[in-house]
């Protein structure tokens, strides 16, 4: 037997042997027990994702390879966008789709240090960081209540001489109104950075045409961290239409380097060593010709393996987070006036990543959070809930001029001490809903 074929039957029943293992081991039919561990979120998978990370680990690659070229097309192809550029996480997506704007190639509309970037206080800090850290302003706006994404309405007094660029997330798979970001984007010839990390997924229509969030931004960016609507362990990407920005991303991605060449490849452009380039001597090798300040970011070839499995499930991800959303819902709206319940943004259908719950007057939110936590029902907060509250904040090194903030962000703050949320993930059974609506319906009628 020759030794490819000797390798390919090794491989194979390597493979099989996975398989059987996933189905002895790993896969799960338990009925639930009310009072057991209802977490936020969870990996859900099959025998597919680990027969993909083995195959991976067989071909012993492990930088980017086969599988994480097959992830960028395929992913791509399902936003319904022409460039993708996998990374090791969505902090480091968010961070590569800001700092790509910052490219001198950009020219008059590059962000510069001490340019502002205008976004809300209510969310993630990997959203706001890179503006932070580039030297550049964030300017914080309130958010809406029930939808809890970025009040347009204040969008005239957040613009100034020095707006560069809107840097929003779409809250917990909620669409913010990307018409009127997008309308307000394009009057003022500024960047759109559409953190689409927690709403994979979601629809939205704008002038008659629906399409999947993460499409509608200059830039945009995804999380891939086990909680998110696919999973790779860590991994992120970042996706734009624009070929520039896509020159730009994969450079800043790779070290910053000018070269295009894959991972073990050479001289695909045929000039490696007849180019001048910046001032070095003539013929410097091209592979060590740096256009960009840049990261190593790249995912491994694993992570991409268990993101192309994870790919082919998204679909009934996104429609069983809805149908539990619904349900939920629906439990809960006995309740309504203990409870805000959140809301849709309109001409959207969500991909919702979590159920946002606001206490009105005379609910507890630390009583009822701790009650549910009692029995079995994980909950989280929405994120750093007013960032400019947050520690980091208040250090020594943030000083009032390294941020600005638009009123007096009363919903955010309102967000921060009366909000909450659990999780509708895809590996939530009805019986696991129907528990979380009942316990959550006798803790606030007490």
């Amino acid at each position: 037997m020759k030794k490819e074929e000797k390798r390919e039957q090794a491989r194979t029943h390597i493979l099989d042997l996975v398989s059987s293992y996933y189905n002895d081991f790993h896969k799960t039919d338990v009925d639930y027990i009310k009072g057991s561990r209802i977490p936020y979120a969870a990996r859900v998978y099959d025998s597919n994702e680990m027969i993909n990370l083995v195959d991976s680990a067989l071909e012993f690659w492990l930088t980017s390879g086969r599988f994480t070229v097959e992830f960028e097309k395929k992913f791509a192809n399902y936003i319904g966008v022409k460039y993708c550029a996998l990374v090791n996480s969505g902090s480091s997506a968010n961070l590569l789709a800001f700092m790509t704007l910052t490219s001198p190639l950009l020219e008059k509309r590059r962000i510069k240090r001490g340019d502002e970037v205008i976004t809300v206080a209510a969310g993630f800090p990997t959203t706001i960081s890179p503006i932070i850290q580039y030297g550049a302003i964030p300017v914080f706006v309130d958010v809406t209540i029930p939808e809890y994404n970025i009040d347009v309405k204040q969008f005239s007094l957040a613009l100034s001489p020095k707006t560069k660029a809107v840097m929003l997330a779409h809250t917990l798979g909620n669409p913010f109104d990307i018409k009127t970001v997008k309308d307000f984007c394009d009057k003022n010839n500024l960047w759109l950075i559409e953190d689409n990390c927690d709403a994979l997924g979601s629809l939205y229509t704008l002038d008659g045409k629906t399409n999947l969030t993460g499409s509608f931004g200059d830039i945009n960016t995804s999380s891939f961290y086990p909680p998110h609507h696919i999973t790779m362990g860590e991994g992120g990407a970042v996706y734009t239409d624009n070929p520039l920005l896509s020159k730009i991303m994969f450079s800043m991605r790779d070290w910053g380097r000018d070269c295009v060449c894959a991972s073990g490849q050479d001289n695909l452009c045929g000039n490696r060593f007849n180019r001048q380039d910046g001032d070095l001597p003539y013929g410097y090798d091209h592979k060590y010709v740096y256009s960009h300040f840049g990261y190593n970011l790249k995912a491994t070839d694993m992570q991409a393996a268990i993101g192309v499995a994870q790919l082919d499930k998204v679909s009934n991800f996104v429609e069983q987070r809805r149908n539990n959303y619904n349900r939920l819902k629906i439990a809960l709206l006995n309740v309504q006036d203990k409870l805000i319940l959140p809301e849709p943004c309109p001409n959207s259908t969500p991909s919702w990543f979590g159920f946002l719950i606001t206490c009105k007057d005379g609910v507890n939110r630390n009583k009822l959070v701790q009650n549910l936590e009692r029995n079995g029902i994980q909950t989280r907060m929405l994120f750093a809930g007013n960032m400019v509250k947050q520690p980091c904040f208040c250090d020594e090194g943030i000083l009032n001029d390294d941020y600005r903030v638009v009123g007096t962000l009363e919903n955010t703050n309102l967000i921060m001490n009366n909000s909450f949320w659990v999780g509708v993930y895809p590996g939530l059974t009805d019986d696991m809903i129907d528990y979380m609506a009942e316990v959550i319906i006798k803790s606030v009628s007490q």
